[in-house]
């Protein structure tokens, strides 16, 4: 059964923590939106379980001890099937738009080419997603309600504490299928191989998570998608980390549920929300001179 809004509620994504930034650490989950309309359901040629397949699979619940501690939260609520929060707005296969558009309206990208692009056209396994091309009114519907909001968003909630505490620094979360092999990775940052976070945020980050026990990767393979692009600018004191957590690290043997190292990695996100927080406060000069 796909997630329903409670009370009414169909805002796209959401804001949690307290009222008044209480931390420089703003955390983002672009992928983990459960609430597939009937219409959605209807358009797709493939079952939901696989359109869920898609998910960044529960991980807005493992924020919430990092919330609890203090950090804010932009989470969203629509499934990446509907539009990947992730891409840049213009980065999509032209031939999945119904309307024929000149292809210098499309930014294509290794991710395009394999369905992956602003609005998934293909699954890995189940293979076309759609069972008619999107229109154009619809597709621009969807930018203009969900992706240029949720970005303004976040990018509001960055300057605002840039302007509390001197400094902001995303924490961009994500999830990656399982990965085999001994030196498979259990977590992967990405900063965009060095553009977009300061080195001593991304350092303190490693060294977090290599210190509670985690394999820990940088930039393979996965570097950091449009948000750490789009939001991370350290030479103006905003700072973006991409985060990708193995699934099977904290959900059943089916990845659907959370399972018994759950725990383990809600304390890892806390862990590095406070890790963050406390180093960009100790680089502040203003704060630190209160």
């Amino acid at each position: 059964m796909a997630d329903r809004p409670a009370d009414g509620d169909s805002r796209p994504f959401r804001r949690v923590g307290p009222e008044a930034l209480a931390s420089p650490v703003i955390l983002s989950v672009p992928h983990a939106g459960r609430r597939y309309s009937d219409a959605l359901i209807a358009a797709a040629r493939i079952p939901l379980h696989a359109l869920q397949s898609l998910e960044d699979r529960l991980v807005d619940r493992l924020v919430w001890r990092a919330v609890a501690a203090g950090a804010t939260a932009l989470i969203a609520e629509v499934p990446r099937a509907e539009i990947d929060l992730n891409r840049h707005e213009r980065e999509m296969d032209p031939l999945s738009v119904a309307s024929p558009l000149p292809h210098s309206a499309f930014i294509q990208s290794a991710r395009t080419k394999s369905g992956l692009g602003l609005v998934p056209s293909r699954h890995p396994t189940a293979g076309a997603i759609w069972r008619h091309r999107l229109s154009v009114t619809e597709l621009e519907q969807r930018i203009a309600s969900i992706h240029r909001p949720f970005h303004a968003a976040l990018a509001g909630l960055l300057e605002e504490a840039r302007g509390i505490f001197g400094v902001a620094i995303l924490l961009d979360c994500h999830s990656m299928p399982p990965r085999h092999g001994r030196e498979r990775p259990d977590i992967v940052f990405g900063d965009r191989h060095g553009t977009s976070m300061g080195l001593q945020y991304r350092d303190t980050a490693l060294s977090v998570a290599a210190r509670t026990g985690f394999r820990v990767a940088l930039n393979t393979p996965y570097a950091g998608g449009h948000i750490t692009v789009a939001h991370g600018r350290p030479g103006d004191d905003i700072h973006a980390l991409q985060i990708e957590i193995d699934r099977s690290l904290y959900l059943d043997a089916a990845l659907k549920e959370p399972g018994p190292g759950f725990d383990r990695v809600t304390r890892l996100i806390a862990a590095l929300a406070d890790a963050l927080a406390e180093a960009a406060i100790g680089d502040s000069p203003a704060l630190a001179a209160e």
